[in-house]
């Protein structure tokens, strides 16, 4: 799941390097943290949060299929 919201920012961000995607398991879920540079944060947010919310979209199906709950946080 890290590996597909990495892909996926890494694609529409300027800088690819600057994107850090973070993992973490609280309370029985996965946590993804993604930080971009300031300059790609619009892209990878989109117009009125639409891209983001179908990198959540997408990763909420990924995490359906492992049988775990998956949250997206662009920090």
């Amino acid at each position: 799941m890290k590996e597909l919201i990495e892909y996926i920012a890494r694609s529409l961000a300027s800088n690819p390097d600057a994107v850090v995607v973070t993992e973490d398991i609280e309370q029985g879920r996965v946590i993804l943290r993604l930080e971009v540079a300031p300059e790609d944060k619009g892209k990878v947010i989109g117009r009125q949060g639409r891209v983001a919310q179908a990198m959540r979209v997408m990763l909420r199906v990924a995490a359906v299929k492992d049988g775990t709950h998956a949250v997206l946080e662009i920090v």
